[in-house]
């Protein structure tokens, strides 16, 4: 058995060998399959016209040696690369902020402490890229400059591209465009967005919504990491690599579609809870077992389980939630 997965991720002492090795012989078929279908879309070239084949496509994973390539086209990073030549560059040669160089220094060790690639011991080590990647973004966005969470996305976004300029621009694109002011100091966004998730769970799932008020628990205890870590350290890493195929494509209203998914599946099992703690407990429970290992009929859960959810919904509510939240500051 090996200890390490293929991104570095050592195995928890439970880590259930069996059922994983069964999962991922049929997962193995569906990937090869796919794969052959993206090669012949991407026929070498790099470019891709965002069309409903293309969609169905990302929905149905992207192979992971296409994935950096597909992530950086369709969530624009591509594009502004290509019309920035040597930018990244020079922000790392540029004039440093003391004071967030500090920041970034002290999360280095805490970023994937359980994956070998990231250790000072590693060669390479991913720590420098790392740390790089996050100077370089908080010199670029001045307005967010660092916060935690942001050394996670960004260290898987490394695993993936294997490539620090790419890296930059991908992280440029979930902060600046994909994720509403998740990362700003206020967390305005993200604050909006838990609430809104609170909103979308009183509409289809009404039982567990009536569960949290009744225990006066909030939203944001049980959700909020879910959000800040894009479900990294929260869902397998397969898992996560797939939601992150269409939230680059399709935007921020996969993350309540993938939290829709998990409440409403759970739902016998959350009502379960008969205090506080103990609903605190069951969330952190619904995040694991084979539901969400089987990465692939998860995500065909994630677009039907939930029912229809526009984004016209999604921003009519984060409207009132934000409006509701700036009237208690």
């Amino acid at each position: 058995f090996c200890r390490v997965d293929p991104y570095g991720f050592e195995r928890p002492e439970d880590f259930d060998y069996a059922s994983y090795e069964a999962f991922f012989s049929r997962y193995l078929v569906v990937l090869t399959r796919r794969a052959i279908k993206w090669s012949k879309l991407l026929k070498g070239s790099n470019s891709i016209q965002k069309s409903l084949k293309v969609k169905r496509y990302i929905r149905k994973g992207i192979p992971n040696e296409h994935r950096a390539l597909v992530w950086m086209i369709v969530s624009g990073a591509q594009a502004n690369m290509e019309q920035n030549p040597g930018y990244y560059q020079r922000l790392l040669e540029g004039e440093k902020n003391d004071k967030l160089l500090e920041a970034i220094k002290t999360d280095m060790n805490r970023t994937f402490p359980d994956n070998v690639k990231f250790r000072k011991t590693a060669d390479p080590c991913l720590q420098h890229t790392l740390y790089n990647v996050l100077v370089a973004y908080g010199h670029h966005n001045k307005a967010v400059g660092y916060c935690q969470g942001m050394n996670f996305i960004a260290g898987y976004l490394i695993l993936i591209t294997k490539n620090e300029e790419e890296s930059f621009w991908l992280l440029d694109a979930l902060i600046g465009r994909i994720l509403p002011d998740y990362y700003s100091p206020a967390m305005l966004g993200l604050k909006t967005d838990q609430e809104v998730l609170g909103e979308l769970v009183k509409m289809k799932v009404p039982a567990v919504a009536e569960l949290m008020e009744r225990h006066g628990v909030m939203w944001t205890l049980v959700v909020s990491r879910w959000f800040i870590c894009l479900f990294i350290d929260i869902l397998p890493v397969e898992t996560v690599l797939r939601i992150w195929d269409c939230l680059f494509y399709e935007g921020s209203k996969i993350i309540f579609r993938v939290a829709l998914t998990l409440i409403k599946q759970n739902q016998a099992f959350i009502l379960e809870a008969t205090n506080f703690p103990d609903i605190c407990d069951k969330f952190k429970q619904i995040t694991k077992g084979t539901f969400v290992t089987e990465c692939h009929s998860f995500m065909q859960k994630i677009f039907t389980d939930p029912g229809s959810l526009s984004m016209a919904t999604i921003n009519k509510l984060r409207e009132t939630c934000r409006e509701k939240l700036l009237s208690q500051g």
